[in-house]
């Protein structure tokens, strides 16, 4: 049984599009903590986040937008984190990507402190490997990889705490990468399985090979499941719909993987804009994926031997 501690990330400003803000609310509607309790967990559900007042902070990059908000939910968002690490496994609902910048920061904080490694899987149709500096759009939902890779341009935010090591970082369903990314990630370690790899391997070899090495390392992993990494025939509630993403079975294949291993420590659930939503069937959708994370099976399998 595990602890799972529910924190509402009602963030809106890392993108252009409202909408993102009632995420947390939508999903306490489709019955997450039903789901979590019907699978045998405890849930505690802490609210949402309320971030300190923004201060004012400018950049030189013209193009960056609500900075002052985005960095005091990073802040507020990054204590929630450590204090509930050390409680349970925290289940962030977002909101929009940005949250990350927070979410990821407080986890590995916690990991520092524990003395063990962080990981990071991010299930998303982006790479959202851009610095305040790099990005043309000003949406800082794309910024937060590069921040927890420990690149620079990312003043006047505190350095990360503890930068997780590009090759922790495993990009899992990418289909839409900038050139600026793709220029960066060229230059790292980062571990890039994008839809081409998952045409050619399947969605269980990268995988359970990113997962392999977090179990031997002893590593602390998060899940950053981003609503677009779904395809959008199947998830439209998005504001950043990128067609060819996983289906049904595939996402929920990688939710079924995750859960066997055992390794998950913490959970991003982002981009959920229930505006653009079809009577609340994407929330159901990454609510029935949360299921799948935290155990619910149709047969019982025999626990996969390392």
């Amino acid at each position: 049984m595990t602890h799972c501690i529910l924190i509402g990330a009602p963030v809106d400003e890392g993108q252009r599009r409202a909408g993102c803000l009632m995420g947390p609310m939508a999903y306490r509607v489709a019955g997450i903590a039903r789901t979590l309790t019907e699978l045998g967990h405890s849930v505690e559900d802490r609210g949402d986040v309320v971030p300190p007042p923004p201060r004012g902070e400018t950049h030189a990059n013209p193009a960056v937008h609500h900075l002052p908000e985005v960095l005091a939910w990073t802040e507020a968002l990054a204590a929630a984190a450590t204090t509930a690490m050390a409680d349970g496994m925290p289940v962030f609902m977002g909101g929009d990507h940005s949250l990350s910048l927070g979410t990821v920061a407080g986890v590995t904080a916690h990991a520092k402190a524990a003395g063990r490694p962080q990981f990071v899987i991010w299930l998303d149709a982006h790479s959202d490997f851009h610095t305040f500096e790099t990005t043309t759009s000003g949406n800082l939902h794309g910024t937060p990889m590069a921040y927890a890779a420990g690149r620079a341009g990312f003043a006047p935010l505190p350095p990360f705490p503890a930068p997780v090591p590009e090759a922790n970082i495993c990009m899992f369903g990418i289909r839409s990468v900038d050139p600026k990314e793709y220029a960066a990630l060229k230059s790292t370690d980062v571990i890039v399985n994008d839809m081409r790899v998952l045409d050619e391997r399947g969605i269980s070899a990268p995988l359970r090979e990113f997962l392999d090495r977090v179990r031997a390392e002893n590593g602390m992993l998060h899940v950053s499941l981003d609503v677009d990494f779904l395809d959008p025939a199947i998830a439209p509630a998005v504001g950043t719909t990128v067609p060819g993403g996983a289906t049904f079975r595939e996402a929920h294949l990688v939710m079924e993987l995750l859960h066997e291993s055992q390794l998950v420590t913490s959970l991003d659930l982002v981009e959920l804009n229930p505006f653009l939503d079809d009577r609340g069937r994407t929330a159901k959708l990454m609510v029935d994926l949360l299921g799948s994370l935290m155990g619910r099976k149709v047969f019982d399998r025999p626990t996969r031997s390392y």
